[in-house]
C-alpha cells in the first residue's frame, strides 16, 4: 500500500489504483525517537506481516518535544522548532524509507497539546513546512496532530495545515487525533482540509460504539478511525486490558461503519522491550479480524445494521453488534460475550457459520430458529450469515 485517498462515497480508503484499501492501524508513538532505525524497521515488518496497514507515530515522540532520541539528539536545536535538528531526523528518514519499501502507511503527528509552549502558533507554519519538505517523495505519509478537542486549538491547527500545503507538491491526507476524546468531528468536521475523522476513547470502552456511529451519520460523509482505545496489557482497575478487550474494540469499530487502530501498552512505556510485545495475542488477533472482513464479498460495502439483533443486544462493554453488506448477501453478528441473541427472521434463515475471532477458524452453525448462543468455551464469537 502506498498513498491513500478517500472513496467516492466518503466511507473508506482507496489506494493508488482506486481499489478499496483496508485500514488496520497500530500506535507506535515513539518509533522515531526511542528505537534504532534497524529496530524500527523490524517492528514495521512484523506489523506488516500481522496484517497492519498503517502505523501512527509522534514525530518528536511523546511529550513536549524536548526529549532526546537514543543518540542524545533532540528534535530541535535549543528546543526551538525554528531550528529543526537534522541529526534527530536522520532516524526518522530511515523509518519513512523503510515503511515505503514495504507499503506501510505512516500517520505522522506534528504537534501535541503538551507542546503549547515549545511549539507556539508563530512557529507552527514554518515548522510544518520544513517537515513536509523533508519527505517530498513519501506518498505513504498522512499528517495529523494531537490537540484537545476544543476550538481554542483551531488557529494553530490551521497554521500547521497551511505550512504542510506550502511544503509539499503532492496532496497528502490530513486528519486530527484529539487527545483526549471526543472526536475530531466535534470541532473540525466542516473544514475541507480534514479528510477523515479520528476518535480517541482510551480506557472508556463504552464510548466506542456511540462515537463511531455518530461520525458515520455525519454529513458530509468522511471515514472515521477509532484511533486510540484501551491498550493491550495496560493496567486498568487493577487488571490489564486483555486480548478480548482489544478484539471487542476492533469489532465494534468495523461493524459500526468505521475503521480501527490497535495499541499495546509497551509501545510507549517500554519501547526497548519491543521483541517481547510485538507478537502479543491481541496484535495477532487484529490480523485475524482483517482476514475475516476481507474474505467477505465487497467488504467495503458494509452497512451497520443493529436491526438484525431483535433481542439480547446488551450495552456498554457487553455490546453485541451486527452489520450487513449493501446487497444483503451477507451479514456479520459479533457476540461480545457469552450470551444468547434472537435474530431477525429474514437473516436467521441464511446459511450460518461460526467464526472464532481468536483464530479465524470456521464451523457450521445451527441456530435454534432465530436464537443463537455463543459456542461453549468461547468468550466471544462471530456469526457469519450468507445467502
Amino acid at each position: 500500500m502506498g498513498s491513500l485517498r478517500i472513496s467516492p462515497n466518503g466511507r473508506y480508503f482507496v489506494d493508488e489504483a482506486n481499489e478499496p484499501a483496508f485500514w488496520l492501524g497500530d500506535t507506535q508513538w515513539q518509533l522515531f525517537r526511542d528505537f534504532t532505525a534497524e529496530d524500527a524497521a523490524a517492528v514495521l515488518e512484523r506489523r506488516k506481516a500481522q496484517g497492519f496497514s498503517a502505523v501512527q507515530i509522534m514525530v518528536t515522540g511523546e511529550g513536549d518535544g524536548t526529549k532526546p532520541n537514543l543518540d542524545g539528539e533532540t528534535p530541535w536545536v535549543g528546543n526551538d522548532p525554528a531550528t529543526p535538528n537534522d541529526a534527530y531526523f536522520r532516524v526518522a528518514d530511515a523509518v519513512v524509507e523503510a515503511a515505503g519499501r514495504i507499503g506501510m502507511v505512516l500517520v505522522l503527528g506534528l504537534y501535541h497539546k503538551t507542546q503549547l509552549e515549545t511549539l507556539p502558533i508563530e512557529r507552527a507554519r514554518a515548522y510544518a513546512r520544513w517537515v513536509a519538505e523533508r519527505w517530498p517523495d513519501a506518498p505513504h505519509v498522512i499528517w495529523t496532530a494531537y490537540p484537545e478537542a476544543g476550538h481554542e486549538y483551531v488557529p494553530i491547527l490551521r497554521e500547521l495545515v497551511a505550512g504542510l500545503k506550502e511544503g509539499e507538491d503532492r496532496r497528502h491526507l490530513i486528519t486530527i487525533h484529539p487527545d483526549p476524546s471526543p472526536a475530531s468531528s466535534s470541532f473540525l468536521h466542516e473544514d475541507d482540509w480534514l479528510d477523515f475523522n479520528m476518535i480517541q476513547t482510551w480506557h472508556d470502552l463504552p464510548f466506542n460504539v456511540p462515537m463511531v456511529r455518530a461520525d458515520y451519520s455525519r454529513e458530509p460523509a468522511k471515514p472515521v478511525v477509532m484511533a486510540e482505545g484501551g491498550y493491550e496489557a495496560a493496567p486498568h482497575t487493577g487488571l490489564p486490558w486483555t486480548p478480548l478487550d482489544c478484539r471487542k474494540q476492533a469489532w465494534w469499530s468495523y461493524l459500526s461503519g468505521g475503521h480501527h487502530s490497535y495499541g499495546h501498552h509497551g509501545n510507549w512505556t517500554a519501547p526497548a522491550t519491543w521483541q517481547d510485545w510485538v507478537a502479543s495475542p491481541g496484535a495477532v488477533q487484529m490480523g485475524i479480524c482483517r482476514q475475516v472482513l476481507e474474505s467477505l464479498p465487497q467488504w467495503w460495502s458494509l452497512v451497520p445494521d443493529q436491526s438484525l439483533i431483535v433481542f439480547g443486544e446488551g450495552e456498554g462493554e457487553q455490546q453485541s453488534m451486527s452489520a450487513r453488506s449493501a446487497s444483503g448477501d451477507w451479514a456479520l453478528v459479533y457476540l461480545a460475550r457469552r450470551c444468547r441473541l434472537v435474530l431477525d427472521a429474514a437473516f436467521s434463515a441464511l446459511r450460518a457459520q461460526w467464526v472464532d475471532p481468536t483464530t479465524g477458524e470456521r464451523t457450521t452453525a445451527r441456530p435454534h430458529g432465530q436464537s443463537v448462543k455463543t459456542p461453549d468455551g468461547w468468550d466471544d464469537a462471530l456469526l457469519l450469515l450468507e445467502r
